[in-house]
């Protein structure tokens, strides 16, 4: 299955309103929206196949779960911003800030399927590898969080960007999955029991096993 070049004539912007809401009813609308960032480099953008929900300091997987700190403040920050971070000092991970502002919540977005730029994505997933690891498959650049943020160059210089607008932005291009699946979270050691993951079901470019 491949969705590439699966798009409109036109695209529309997410607005702050499409985030503004509670983060279960944000999640499955969040899967066939595509991600685009806009580097020096060259633009690249993927649609969103995989994603997973954290949601206020009940949810102890969520970054919100101790309180306020200075880490965490973009969670509690007005909705429609991004949420990027440094997870076991080795990936940078990219989230979309969901729900009313002081309402702790986040979507992390776990993988694409590559639209746009995808030489580019090549060379910067490359650059990361060893030298005689075998190139890496179109389906997979973006696949998983830390993957698809070396692919698409999303770094902690985007903790705080608007979505709406900016280097980075989700818009909508027409593209709707067949099927969803939702499943626990993977990747995490505590909330596992909560099914807030959501994938494009059947993709290939979906990181892990969905169970």
């Amino acid at each position: 299955m491949s969705t590439r070049g699966m798009r409109r004539a036109t695209a529309r912007v997410l607005p702050r309103a499409f985030y503004a809401r509670p983060t279960l009813e944000v999640l499955p609308e969040l899967i066939g929206k595509v991600l685009v960032r806009d580097h020096p480099d060259g633009v690249t953008a993927g649609i969103i196949v995989e994603a997973e929900a954290y949601i206020g300091e009940s949810d102890p997987a969520c970054h919100a779960a101790p309180g306020p700190t200075a880490r965490n403040a973009p969670l509690y920050g007005p909705p429609g911003f991004a949420y990027v971070y440094l997870n076991y000092g080795i990936h940078e991970l990219v989230n979309a800030v969901t729900e009313p502002e002081g309402s702790p919540a986040a979507i992390l977005i776990r993988a694409l399927d590559p639209l746009d730029g995808l030489e580019l994505m090549r060379a910067r997933r490359a650059a990361r590898r060893p030298q005689d690891a075998p190139p890496v498959r179109d389906v997979e650049l973006c696949r998983g969080p830390g993957n698809l943020t070396v692919a698409m160059a999303i770094d902690r210089t985007l903790n705080c960007a608007d979505l709406t607008g900016g280097p980075m932005w989700i818009e909508d291009r027409g593209i709707m999955p067949a099927d969803l699946s939702y499943s626990a979270r993977i990747g995490i050691r505590v909330g596992v029991d909560r099914p807030w993951r959501c994938t494009w079901a059947g993709h290939p470019a979906v990181s892990g096993r969905v169970r």
